[in-house]
């Protein structure tokens, strides 16, 4: 298809659902993808409102919310809708505090474990999403829905299953490594019919699978960088679903996330100790000393700084540090790490501060401030992640003038240039690659970008270089956007006047009919 733009001043109505949203829940990417691509998209004519569960931190943050729906038995539960503006994003809040009134993580109780009821929650949020597309709520019904992650992954199979009019949804992946898969015997409490129970429905592997359900039924499937999407095809990157992927190639894209330079701006962020201008690399030298004294380490400028803010998991390959850690903290390197996640890696680092305590610190904990002055203050931010959908620990590194030492995967390797003769010579190097993922691989990296550090001029052109690479959100959204309207074209039948393309009102009987004619998609996963 092709996404040339099609009337981009005809506004288009994006319903977006989601499990998290930043600034009021976060786990990751997916929630500051949520929270800030809305903003980027209204430039371009999408006007975006976002489904979120009611949490009590965003129930507490709602200032004068209006009610638009109540329902008294969704999948068994009872509930209202919301509506409020919060931090100039339009949200609905589904408030069910049976499901989402719950402290801390949104999907783990305090034992650290899965909340057991992780099918209904979410699946109450899905079919919710399902009757908006349909029109719940009075005055509203939008032209394309998206769906995040397998939180939402049934919105399209809910609507698949009404059989009525509704609009297309798109189903975006930000990490095919969660799933959402639950046993069968949940099939009639999730309130669909017994014939979903097969290979050509929510059926994955025996189980029913939230995002497999939505990767078969939505109209379009995006997912967060070019390679990501290419990986995810492969058997290896696919999970077990690499075959529905490959069978729905022509339908998939990836499109680079961004972040908002209005967030991460050096000079006004009040995360960083020593406010600075973008491209002003004096400017950063207090906040690496203050880095240095807040984790307990020599304040020593011709120290090579290095830092990681991560979840602390297999995936982002935070497991190699104790097998690298004795060659990577040679020549006068100091490590950070911050981040939360499995308690073996923690145990790991701890012990690693232990052994190095004037070259190694950690922070294990969540911390929005330290992710903000991390890259304000390192040389470099490393990334060894087995696998990255997108990655945006780069991205505020190149922003903020730290460079990003990477392994090739994923997003990593769509927005670093490796600093190898020809990049360096065409004055087009941004960081450092490596492959494979292991700890040899990690240490010669570590060790190449230690040298060019060593060599103040050439370190501050890769500054320089990783500063001018776009991080925002203006191109990425621009592909929404021409996505968003070429999808939407493709679900409606139109008629044409002149050079001006007049789509047809839903509740015209021939749109009906056109629409029904559509032939739904048919895709196996080969077991």
């Amino acid at each position: 298809m092709n996404f040339a733009s099609t009337h981009p001043a005809c506004p288009l109505e994006l319903l977006s659902v989601a499990s998290e949203m930043f600034p009021f829940v976060k786990t990751g990417g997916l929630g500051d993808i949520v929270g800030t691509l809305p903003h980027a998209l209204a430039r371009h004519g999408i006007r975006t409102r976002t489904l979120v569960p009611g949490y009590p931190a965003l129930l507490s943050a709602m200032g004068n919310p209006r009610c638009v729906a109540r329902f008294s038995d969704v999948l068994g539960h009872s509930g209202t809708v919301w509506e409020s503006c919060l931090c100039g994003n339009d949200i609905f809040i589904l408030d069910v505090p049976a499901l989402y009134d719950r402290p801390g993580d949104p999907y783990m109780g305090p034992d650290g474990n899965d909340w057991p009821d992780n099918d209904i929650r979410f699946a109450v949020l899905a079919r919710v999403a399902a009757h908006i597309a349909q029109g719940m709520i009075d005055g509203y019904r939008p032209d394309l829905v998206q769906a995040h992650d397998w939180q939402a992954g049934l919105t399209a199979a809910y609507l698949h299953y009404d059989g009525s009019v509704a609009p297309p949804v798109i189903q975006t992946i930000h990490n095919l490594s969660f799933q959402g898969c639950f046993p069968p015997s949940a099939l009639s409490r999730l309130g669909l019919p017994e014939r979903a129970m097969c290979i050509d429905g929510v059926e994955y592997y025996g189980n029913i699978g939230f995002l497999k359900a939505g990767l078969h039924f939505s109209a379009w499937i995006t997912t967060v960088s070019p390679t990501y999407a290419r990986e995810i095809q492969t058997p290896e990157g696919g999970m077990g679903l690499g075959g529905l992927l490959r069978t729905r190639s022509r339908v998939l894209t990836g499109i680079l996330n961004g972040i908002d330079t209005d967030i991460w701006d050096p000079e006004h962020d009040p995360d960083v100790h020593f406010p600075y201008r973008l491209r002003d690399l004096a400017g950063r030298r207090p906040n690496k000393r203050a880095l240095q004294a807040e984790f307990g380490l020599p304040q020593d400028p011709d120290a090579f700084l290095l830092g990681i803010v991560s979840r602390l998991t297999m995936q982002k390959g935070i497991d190699l540090l104790s097998q690298a850690a004795d060659e990577i903290l040679q020549d006068n390197t100091q490590l950070v790490v911050v981040g939360s996640g499995s308690l073996p890696i923690q145990r790991e680092l701890s012990a690693l501060q232990r052994r190095f305590p004037r070259r190694f610190a950690c922070h294990l904990g969540y911390s929005e401030a330290l992710g903000h002055r991390m890259p304000a203050s390192a040389d470099a931010m490393l990334m060894p992640s087995r696998f990255e959908p997108c990655g945006l620990t780069q991205m505020s590194a190149c922003h903020y003038g730290s460079v990003p030492i990477a392994s090739r995967v994923g997003g990593l390797a769509d927005t670093i240039v490796d600093a190898n003769a020809a990049a360096i010579a065409g004055n087009a190097a941004t960081g450092f690659l490596f492959s494979p993922v292991d700890a040899q691989a990690l240490v010669a990296e570590v060790r190449r970008a230690r040298m060019v550090f060593r060599d103040p001029a050439a370190w501050s052109v890769l500054q320089r270089n990783a500063i001018a690479y776009d991080v925002s959100w203006c191109g990425k959204a621009a592909q929404y956007a021409n996505l968003f309207r070429a999808v939407v074209a493709r679900a409606r039948p139109q008629l044409r006047s002149d050079d001006n393309v007049v789509p047809l009102r839903r509740d015209d009987p021939s749109a009906r009919r056109a629409i029904a004619r559509q032939p739904r998609p048919r895709t196996r996963i080969p077991h």
